[in-house]
């Protein structure tokens, strides 16, 4: 009889020429699945629930197809994903940057300054060119690929932050929670949200395992991500020091952190002010074109004043999406108080609290802060340490029934209700 059946050793062994890598490259990828393929199949699935009742509430009311495609119109449902900031990130892809500072004509009121692509940050549409480049797609189709992608990395960086902290049940539970948090619906669209969080979710999460010069490095690519990245380097920084006074992790791996983290923050700023031929261009722009100005939380306080007694008399008012960001807002500090009692990492509670008081102190569309405050990631961990206690018929209503809100109230409102 012969020893080979069917191209198999009778021996039941692998032929010699399988390569020993390949095995153990399959052992480890069979072990990602079984570790990680839960938390990327939670997070898809409410993920992909509310946002299919965000695409059937814009086609049912039809109000987008009334609306500049610049401005939260299009021909198709999806063509409101690429609209307001997602427009500007296409024309930066599309054409590069020109910074300057250019008067409106005759303009003496709030917006004194035409719009001017610089006020956006270059990662985001530096990776939709690269995509669009490398795959044939459009802009739109590869920033959306951009972004879904890197939602999934932060639902991951989400789950391994929580886990550390209270253990892998609390990890899928903050994982789905990023998919149905109020400013969730930007996750799959042509903003920055998802690829800010992702970055700044892994940062954390290697400060808490102590690999410094990664964490310098994502901090670094966060910093030419979004602004408010200014938070994660004070974060990675106080981390550091800390490490240093314990001398934990010796000397030289946090101070190449440190001085690492805010190289694409400053450096994008410098080089912009740099174009524009004053110290100060990019703040003067973001006043001057989108009256994003910091005010020490004036117009925090008159919006927080002003809508629970029904009066809208303030700046950029939205009613649907400013009692969304009304609720947000509040929810920050029980959440934050939470956080605290669980004593964990300092440069979870640096990042959350600055980035916190960051958004407050700022003049803006107040509606927006729901999207601002969606990076705050380390707000979900006590909240998932809650709910993992729950059974898993009770976690899946819950959770299930958020995403299926989180179509409006994530969504829509911000799109279609408001101005994101």
């Amino acid at each position: 009889m012969s020893t080979v059946e069917l191209g198999r050793p009778l021996s039941g062994h692998e032929p010699p020429e399988v390569p020993r890598r390949s095995r153990e490259f399959r052992r480890r990828l069979r072990w990602a699945a079984v570790r990680y393929g839960p938390v990327l199949l939670t997070y898809g699935v409410l993920k992909l629930a509310g946002f299919a009742v965000f695409m059937y509430l814009l086609d049912s009311a039809g109000d987008f197809r009334k609306k500049n495609p610049r401005f939260g119109g299009g021909e198709h449902p999806w063509d409101v994903l690429a609209s307001w900031d997602g427009w500007w990130y296409q024309q930066i892809a599309e054409h590069g940057y020109d910074p300057a500072l250019e008067p409106v004509p005759g303009a003496t009121g709030l917006i004194t300054l035409e719009g001017n692509s610089a006020a956006f940050f270059p990662l985001y549409p530096a990776l939709m060119r690269l995509v669009s480049e490398c795959t044939g797609l459009g802009l739109f189709g590869a920033g959306l690929t951009v972004s879904v992608i890197a939602s999934f990395v932060a639902a991951l960086g989400i789950y391994a932050v929580t886990r550390r902290l209270g253990g892998h049940r609390a990890g899928l539970v903050a994982a789905g929670l990023w998919a149905v948090w109020p400013g969730s619906g930007t996750e799959w669209s042509g903003y920055s949200e998802s690829l800010y969080t992702a970055l700044a979710a892994w940062a954390c999460h290697a400060v808490m395992s102590r690999r410094w010069l990664t964490a310098g490095l994502l901090t670094c690519a966060a910093g030419l991500c979004r602004p408010t990245a200014a938070a994660l380097i004070a974060a990675l920084a106080v981390a550091a020091l800390l490490s240093l006074r314990r001398r934990a992790d010796g000397v030289l791996r946090p101070l190449a952190a440190v001085a690492i983290a805010p190289l694409g923050l400053f450096g994008y700023l410098a080089w912009v002010n740099y174009r524009m031929g004053d110290i100060n261009g990019y703040s003067k722009l973001q006043d001057g074109a989108w009256a994003h100005k910091f005010d020490r939380g004036a117009h925090t306080f008159k919006v927080l004043t002003s809508l629970p007694v029904g009066h809208f008399d303030y700046l950029f008012a939205r009613a649907f999406e400013d009692v969304i960001g009304v609720c947000v807002v509040l929810a920050v500090p029980v959440l934050t108080v939470l956080l605290l009692r669980l004593r964990p990492p300092a440069v979870l509670v640096v990042y959350t609290v600055l980035s916190y008081l960051m958004v407050m102190t700022t003049q803006q569309i107040f509606g927006n802060v729901s999207r601002y405050l969606l990076p705050l990631f380390p707000l979900f961990v006590p909240l998932a340490l809650a709910m993992s206690r729950l059974g898993w018929p009770s976690l899946a209503s819950v959770l299930g029934t958020a995403a299926l809100a989180s179509g409006s109230y994530a969504g829509y409102v911000l799109f279609e209700l408001g101005v994101p």
